[in-house]
This record gives C-alpha cells, structure tokens and sequence, in this order.
C-alpha cells in the first residue's frame, strides 16, 4: 500500500471546486446530534444546522505532518522543554519533552486507575509513538499522534484549512445515517466484519485482536461510511476547534480514556487545568471497547485538555467554502 498524501489524494467533483485536493463534499444539512442513550455528555440531543463543507477524507498522516513539519521547523508541543510557570509545583522530571503512551498491563486491573495503562514517556512523540526507539519511518500512512491542539491548529493554518466544530465533525460522521448509533449503521460488526480499528476483548489487558491491529491502523484500511470518509470511528480521536461545554445531564462526566495530563497530576491537579482550556475530540479511538469506552459512535464526545498529547488522538482538517458577502 502506498497512500498518497492528503495534498496528492482525488478529490470528489462537486458543483464547486475546493481549494485543497483530497478532501471530500459534504452537504449542510439539519440533523440530530447527540444522544439520549449512552454517555450522559451527549444529552440531550437537539437539532442543528451546518453549512456545507469539505473535509479531509483522512486522518493527517504521519506523511503529511512531517511535510508541514519540514516547510515550517514547526516543534511539537510534547518536543518542548516545560515552562515551570504553566505548572507550578510540578517535579522537576516532568518539565523535560515526554508525552503519554498506552501500555498494555498483562492482567486485569482497575479501570478507574487510568494511570495503569497510561505512561509517560521522556521522548515520546510524533516521530517516535512509542518512545525514544520508536519511529513512523515504516508507518508513513498511520494518524499523525503526539499532536496538541496547538499543533493540530497550526498545521490546519498552514495548509489554508480550518479544524471542524464538533457539529461540523459530527455531521460528517454521520455519513447521512442521521439515526444510527455507528458511521455505518447499528451492527457493530455487520456479518462480522470489523467496520473499525477499535478494542475487541476485555480492556485494557485482552485485546483479540479481531480487526487485526494492537495499536493504529493505516488510514485508508476500513471501509468509508456514506460521504467516502475513512476513520470517522476508532483508530484515534480527534481534535474539534470548539471548547468542551459540559450539558446539564452531562455534570461531572468522568472521560473514559483521555488521561489527565502527567504534569498536572503532579501538582496535585494545579496548572494544566487551570492555565489550558479543553477541546471536544471525537470518533473513540484504537483503545476504546464496550466494557469501557463505547465512544466509537458520531455521538460521542469527550473533553481534552490543549496541552495533553497521547498515542491515540490525531486530527483532520474542513475547509469552508468563501461565501459572497
């Protein structure tokens, strides 16, 4: 397999050219967003419009960001030295570059300890997921992860595009199936076909391995859903441009797998949430299963906070047509 950069992908023909190749048409429309039938941050659902838009077909690839990377010397946020003023009180271990990785425990263990399955890893980052000795060298058509919000803003600013609104993301994962609980209808595995790189087994110790990866998955290897948009579900959330808001029913939702930030937890909660504002990131990722996280829905949702980078959150772009006026 060799996928072309999102800038080199064919485009769809629509009624109006977009400025950027590789991105697909997706109407406006009016739909229901949200839901009334798992995550209390969901609810209510409630209609809402949204204009016409593109959107990448793909994830931003590994590929991708380090074109952008190699034209703008752009340095990651989880590539920088720390400044100790946005964590006051944070060790002085945690100010070095690192970001979180996943590690999978060998038994099972208690789920509302994140940190058992979560590591933070001195020099972890894009270029290297999984550590130090990692590297994408081999995975040019994986997500690009390790990405703040930041990072994912500034990438979107240089190629001329725009991060989604969450209803914008929404609606394109709906795929035009307005009322189905998943991209591609309500059977998790229609004829047991895996539809999506998500966790199948017990989480976090026993993954099966049925849609065949342990972590990311290339981007272009499960079906699309109804707009020809691959990875709308699992493989990695993704970042939205809209602050997360909490609904009324949703107070005091903890998030499945969106691990506090490290730094943060070492001062005892003081800095990170306080100096960062959180983001909506949608679509679950590789690491979310129904004993935990059933978040691979257009629904779902989860707050995450601008400065955190992790192995399982990438990002995509929109770009919205010039309007006269």
């Amino acid at each position: 397999m060799n996928l072309p950069p999102a800038s080199q992908a064919r485009a769809p023909v629509t009624s109006e050219a977009p400025l950027h190749p590789g991105m697909v048409w997706v109407p406006g429309g009016t739909f229901m967003m949200g839901s009334d039938h798992h995550y209390a941050e969901e609810a209510p659902a409630h209609r809402v419009t949204v204009d016409g838009f593109w959107i990448d077909q793909y994830t931003v690839t590994n590929r991708d960001f380090a074109v952008f990377v190699k034209a703008t010397g752009h340095l990651t946020v989880a590539e920088r030295t720390v400044d100790p003023a946005d964590y006051p009180g944070v060790r002085p271990d945690m100010l070095q570059p690192a970001s979180t990785v996943f590690v999978k425990p060998q038994r099972r263990v208690d789920l509302a300890d994140p940190y058992l399955w979560w590591t933070y890893v001195p020099g972890a980052n894009w270029r290297h997921p999984q550590g130090p000795s990692s590297s994408v060298k081999r995975r040019p058509d994986h997500p690009a992860v390790h990405l703040a919000w930041e990072d994912a803003a500034a990438y979107a600013d240089w190629a001329g595009k725009q991060l989604p609104s969450e209803a914008e993301w929404e609606f394109a994962a709906r795929g035009g199936l307005e009322a189905a609980v998943f991209c591609w209808g309500d059977d998790p595995a229609p004829r047991g076909r895996m539809m999506a790189n998500t966790w199948q087994g017990e989480f976090p110790w026993q993954n099966l391995l049925l849609d065949r990866f342990e972590g990311t998955s290339p981007v272009n290897h499960f079906p699309p859903n109804g707009y020809g948009l691959h990875d709308m579900a699992g493989n990695v959330w993704e970042w939205t441009a809209d602050a997360f808001a909490p609904t009324d029913a949703g107070q005091g939702a903890q998030p499945c797998c969106g691990p506090e930030h490290p730094r943060a937890m070492s001062t005892g909660g003081a800095g990170s949430g306080d100096q960062f504002p959180r983001f909506v990131i949608k679509g679950g990722s590789h690491l979310c299963a129904p004993n935990y996280c059933l978040r691979y829905r257009p629904a779902a949702r989860q707050a995450e906070s601008a400065d955190t980078t992790t192995s399982h959150v990438g990002f995509r772009c929109i770009q919205r047509p010039h309007r006269a006026g």
